[in-house]
């Protein structure tokens, strides 16, 4: 049995996944690899898992470190894995770039791995923004590709006072 829940976010509504035991996805409405509407063997109710991840974006919304991770349990290739485990390990309102990210796999694993194979495991990311794959920037600071759009990857970075030079902001365009 599975349990989800809905969050609405400043970037948009997301859906939460637990198995009862961990958050097993986290994913904003309309990005790449959006999970298929549920089947059977889920119940959308809130269980404690999901009501911790509420709390956890509640903070995070707020522009402040929440300080805690629920348990996750994101499913992947070894090598996907990999790239989420040091993904977490960038601090809240920094970045590394994608080629930075790509030498620490290799430095720890052996095996040579690229900037463009860390940014293709980073799309493949269960569980976006607790597992920050938006930290992650093209070499010249860009921030490059994300699978819930770049503009998302921006208001997810601003609020954690990442600066972004003006050159990089998102246009202003009232509603």
């Amino acid at each position: 049995m599975h349990d989800i829940d809905y969050y609405v976010s400043p970037i948009g509504t997301l859906l939460l996944i637990s198995n009862g035991r961990a958050l097993t996805g986290l994913w904003q409405e309309g990005q790449k690899n959006f999970p298929a509407p549920p089947e059977e063997g889920w119940a959308e109710r809130t269980t404690p898992i999901l009501a911790q991840t509420r709390q956890w974006l509640d903070l995070y919304f707020s522009g402040r470190d929440p300080g805690f991770t629920p348990p996750l349990d994101a499913a992947g290739t070894p090598f996907q894995k990999a790239v989420w485990a040091l993904l977490r390990t960038i601090p809240f309102g920094q970045t590394v770039t994608y080629g930075a990210l790509a030498e620490k796999i290799a430095a720890g694993t052996g095996k040579n791995a690229s900037p463009r194979a860390v940014g293709s495991a980073a799309g493949r990311n269960p569980i976006s923004i607790i597992i920050p794959c938006h930290r992650l920037i093209g070499a010249g600071g860009n921030p490059t590709g994300y699978a819930a759009g770049l503009s998302n990857k921006i208001k997810l970075l601003q609020t954690e006072g990442v600066f972004l030079p003006p050159s990089r902001r998102p246009a202003f365009s009232p509603k």
